[in-house]
């Protein structure tokens, strides 16, 4: 869990220990008396998959903390549909811990905390199902949950009310729990224990339940040392809480909050152990959380969680999120990687240093490329199909983020921001890849690139509008050139900055290549300009010129 500084957690942690030691495992004190536990059920083969490919979807905590609501909950679900992120395959919406109260009713069951979710948890389920969406919800295995355990409040985890716990939750239409240890004490082997007697609970209910587990909150980094996580669980955390940085400094054996470098030296040797139905999982994303990651970073990050095959959990407030992070969370073609049904956890096949190559081979013969510069300055990555587990002949690439496509006889090469990674779909054969025509969206508006009342004339000249799937908003990388209705984006020859840009017939020539850039800019091959939204406004039928490339949110685009 997060929300506390790390000194605060540890000073925390330390007091509990002192005081908790000797306690032995069960309900805490005064706990009402346990509903008769049956035995451990074993899985039922009737029961369906509840995750054949990486769970996508939201949770509460990083952004919200115990600041949660009913409200809060059901507006977060209507924006996972009015953004597209439900549309491009994100469907659960988990609610993390404060979600219930501290001690349990008369017959043992657990209570919603009437004052943050008033109408209960079946009916915020039930509006979370209406929404075509699936529901989440969290809970602890040995003694409390985190929010309980650091303001040493009762407890009420499932130790000891397994099978009523389930049960419950089934009857309230639960499709995904996330179980987190929270206590510093316990073995690995007693973790196993607890979380598997939870695992076989849900089973027994015979509805299918995602079962996420977290073995590292509040205890030392135990999940690398133990490879049976999948005999009971559908995902398990591979460390400590991820934090909303590039890097801790966090070794990766300690108890601390790792940054995304550590996360993906952590995860890096457990690569055999995701397969279809079993996921390593690295944390929820800190995509748009706070705002602290750059746009780089925030590809970055996606990216190789993609390539980790990794459960891709939202934990930004999606009410809010701006056009460039909704543009991140939604990228296909990089979901696409994630969800590739061979579920395979990218392989790191080079280290050199602030330079990776990581691999990643695809149902249809293809290799997915990340190349990662971990470092601070902008560098030059470079790989060969050889050393990415393709063989000698033609083979066509397209990079995820950019559009870019071309072909390859041996060498795929980047030119890297720091703290960025180029993304390349790699795959057997001389024909290029066939482009994704893809909306643009200014960052400062959340519009996009249009052109007008879908005109075709040369000369029309291009603005920003409420975005809309429509064709005239529709952009096809190819060849270095932008299409839409069949035209190119074109400035005209002697473009100069506060040159307005158009629609013009294709011609090849070079004031119609246009090149994206690492910081999201789109600048101009022939004129050294940027894409630019007139004066930062952000109306409707504003128009898009040529500027001196300065970075500012008016000159920054994404694909959607």
């Amino acid at each position: 869990m997060k929300g506390l500084s790390r000194r605060r957690w540890l000073s925390l942690l330390a007091a509990t220990v002192l005081t908790t030691s000797m306690l032995a495992v069960g309900p805490a004190a005064g706990a009402a008396a346990p509903a008769a536990t049956a035995a451990a059920a074993a899985a039922d083969p009737t029961v369906e998959e509840p995750a054949p490919l990486p769970p996508l979807g939201w949770n509460s905590w990083n952004t919200f903390y115990c600041d949660i609501n009913e409200q809060m909950v059901r507006e977060t679900a209507d924006a996972m549909v009015s953004s597209g992120m439900a549309a491009a395959g994100y469907q659960y919406v988990v609610v993390d811990d404060c979600w219930m109260q501290d001690t349990r009713d008369a017959n043992g069951n657990l209570r919603a905390r009437t004052d943050r979710f008033p109408s209960g948890m079946k009916a915020l389920g039930d509006y979370i199902h209406g929404k075509g969406l699936k529901f989440g919800i969290y809970h602890a295995p040995r003694e409390k949950t985190c929010n309980q355990y650091f303001a040493n409040l009762p407890g009420t985890s499932s130790n000891g009310y397994e099978t009523q716990d389930a049960n419950l939750f089934a009857s309230w239409g639960v499709d995904y729990v996330k179980h987190d240890w929270c206590d510093p004490r316990g073995t690995v082997t007693e973790q196993a224990a607890l979380f598997k007697k939870f695992g076989d609970a849900l089973k027994a209910t015979g509805r299918p339940i995602v079962y996420s587990i977290n073995p590292n909150s509040a205890h030392s980094n135990t999940a690398p040392t133990y490879s049976g996580w999948g005999e009971f669980a559908d995902m398990w955390r591979t460390s400590e809480d991820l934090d909303d940085a590039w890097s801790t400094g966090c070794s990766p054996s300690a108890d601390c909050f790792v940054g995304i470098t550590e996360a993906l030296d952590i995860i890096e040797p457990m690569r055999e152990w995701t397969q279809p139905g079993r996921y390593n999982d690295p944390d929820m994303l800190m995509v748009g959380v706070r705002n602290t990651l750059t746009p780089t970073e925030n590809r970055a990050h996606q990216s190789m969680w993609a390539m980790l095959s990794a459960p891709l959990i939202a934990g930004n407030d999606l009410r809010n999120m701006s056009a460039d992070v909704r543009a991140v969370l939604t990228n296909r073609d990089v979901l696409a990687i994630d969800q590739d049904p061979l579920v395979r956890q990218a392989d790191r096949v080079r280290d050199d240093g602030d330079a990776e190559v990581w691999a990643k081979p695809l149902a249809d013969g293809s290799v997915a490329v990340a190349l990662l510069n971990r470092g601070s300055g902008s560098r030059q990555i470079s790989t060969t199909l050889g050393e990415v587990g393709l063989g000698s002949g033609t083979h066509s690439y397209r990079e995820l983020w950019t559009g870019a496509t071309g072909t390859t006889t041996g060498q795929i090469t980047a030119q890297v921001a720091a703290h960025g990674v180029a993304l390349f779909k790699v795959s057997p054969g001389g024909t290029s890849q066939p482009p994704t025509g893809t909306a643009l969206v200014s960052s400062a508006s959340g519009r996009c690139l249009d052109v007008p009342g879908s005109a075709t004339a040369n000369g029309t000249g291009l603005v920003i509008w409420d975005c809309n799937s429509g064709p005239n908003q529709t952009w096809t990388p190819t060849d270095g050139t932008l299409r839409s209705l069949g035209k190119c984006l074109d400035a005209p020859l002697d473009a100069t900055a506060g040159t307005r840009v158009q629609l013009w017939d294709c011609n090849g020539g070079n004031n119609q290549q246009w090149t994206f850039q690492g910081d999201g800019t789109i600048r101009g091959v022939r004129s050294g300009l940027c894409l630019d939204v007139d004066r930062n406004l952000t109306a409707n039928n504003t128009a898009v010129l040529l500027w001196t490339c300065s970075g500012a949110a008016n000159q920054l685009w994404t694909r959607r």
